[in-house]
């Protein structure tokens, strides 16, 4: 078992990095979750917002994080990665205290997308640590973790902003994130050390210009990149924003409903993430990750004929747990596939190209909605993420020009 004698000799010091990351990770979702429900009460409180006011503010945040992955990626291994962890958690904590004392909307929004910058900094080298080398027959764990609690975080926050909100005062939510951010920093300064003085990078990877081309060479890479942001286009804009919409107008779901529906779409993920890890760590990745996909799409496109409370909820949990059954399973096969000294690279590229979908996928889904019906973005999800099964399912057969087959890991050069 992985996890025989964690705490004890070796396995504890191995872990201890990972065991910070993780804390940080999900501290910081958590003080995200105690923040995101309540923002839009705050902006409609303190600055009379509208509605176009409110969803600018995922937008400049998701905008902040697609500037930031791509040269915190770059800079990973030239600076200390505590630094670059410690130094995004302090930017959130001024953010949301600066946000805090403004009255000027324009300057909350700047301040917002501030917060994606630093998020991003954090984000790049925590993903880039979990799909370490030493960690390559545990990479699909190890991202799930890293997913999972996430996951937890935005649960539990999420549960008790309305509480903090309301209970203690308007701006509790600002403080209650900068506070976990803070501790969050506190963890990773404590346990992840400076990284010892390593050897000069090969010469094929020392000229930045030429990082990412390499990258984007590796077999899968370009594949994974593609999925990612459709699964993640497919999250936000569907599961977060329209399915909610789906329930009650569909469904005839009150309120309350709708969010035990939901909360059970957040416990499907929460669940199925640890599974589709361990299972891809054992038979490996596409052999995971395409039945996930084609399982994952068959739900989603039969999601329109489907409106009785019971099956709804069914739904609403096997949903949830196609989307955290294949969620971790693109980073970890980028992990496998990519040499260790472009691992910061190429985790920058990634979550690059998650941040678009999680741009694009609102934007992309809410004007189909509206221009045809309701039902339409389910259907056109679900016939998505059954292609990029055609398309995995086409790249598993054949081997690739270094003699491995695409689910396999690429040998570390020596040169």
């Amino acid at each position: 078992m992985v996890y025989k004698g964690l705490f004890t000799g070796r396995r504890l010091s191995e872990w201890q990095v990972p065991l910070a990351v993780l804390a940080a990770a999900f501290l910081f979702n958590l003080g995200q979750g105690v923040l995101r429900p309540t923002l839009p009460l705050y902006l409609q409180q303190v600055f009379a917002a509208n509605y176009r006011m409110v969803t600018l503010i995922p937008l400049v945040f998701g905008v902040g994080k697609w500037l930031a992955s791509l040269p915190t990626g770059y800079l990973l291994d030239r600076l200390d990665r505590r630094g670059l962890m410690v130094g995004g958690l302090l930017v959130i904590a001024l953010v949301d205290v600066a946000s805090m004392l403004t009255s000027t909307y324009g300057i909350f929004l700047g301040f917002r997308a501030l917060g994606g910058v630093g998020w991003a900094m954090f984000g790049t080298v925590a993903t880039t640590i979990m799909v370490a080398p030493q960690a390559i027959q545990r990479r699909g764990r190890s991202v799930s973790l890293l997913m999972m609690s996430e996951t937890l975080g935005l649960l539990l926050g999420s549960s008790a902003g309305g509480w903090v909100y309301q209970g203690i005062g308007l701006g509790a939510p600002f403080v209650g994130e900068a506070a976990c951010m803070l501790i969050g920093a506190v963890a990773v300064g404590w346990r992840v050390a400076p990284p010892a003085a390593s050897p000069a990078a090969p010469l094929s990877v020392t000229r930045d210009r030429r990082l990412l081309g390499e990258v984007l060479r590796t077999p899968g890479v370009l594949l994974m990149s593609v999925t990612n942001a459709t699964l993640i286009g497919i999250q936000t804009g569907l599961l977060v924003f329209l399915y909610p919409l789906y329930l009650v107008e569909r469904g005839g779901m009150s309120p309350e409903t709708v969010g035990y529906l939901v909360s059970l779409s957040v416990l499907g993920r929460l669940l199925a993430l640890w599974v589709g890890g361990s299972a891809s760590d054992r038979w490996g990745r596409m052999r995971v990750l395409i039945p996930g996909l084609l399982a994952y799409g068959v739900l989603l496109g039969t999601l329109p004929l489907v409106t009785h409370p019971l099956w709804l909820g069914l739904w609403s949990l096997a949903i949830g747990g196609g989307a955290g059954f294949v969620g971790s399973l693109p980073t970890a096969l980028i992990g496998d596939r990519v040499a260790p000294p472009l691992q910061g690279v190429a985790i920058g590229w990634l979550r690059t190209m998650t941040d678009s979908g999680h741009i694009l996928g609102p934007l992309v889904l809410g004007a189909l909605a509206d221009a045809a019906h309701l039902s339409a973005p389910f259907l056109l999800a679900g016939a998505l993420v059954s292609v990029l099964a055609w398309r995995c399912s086409r790249q598993v057969s054949p081997e690739q020009p270094h003699g491995t087959p695409l689910d396999a890991p690429l040998p570390t050069p020596h040169s």
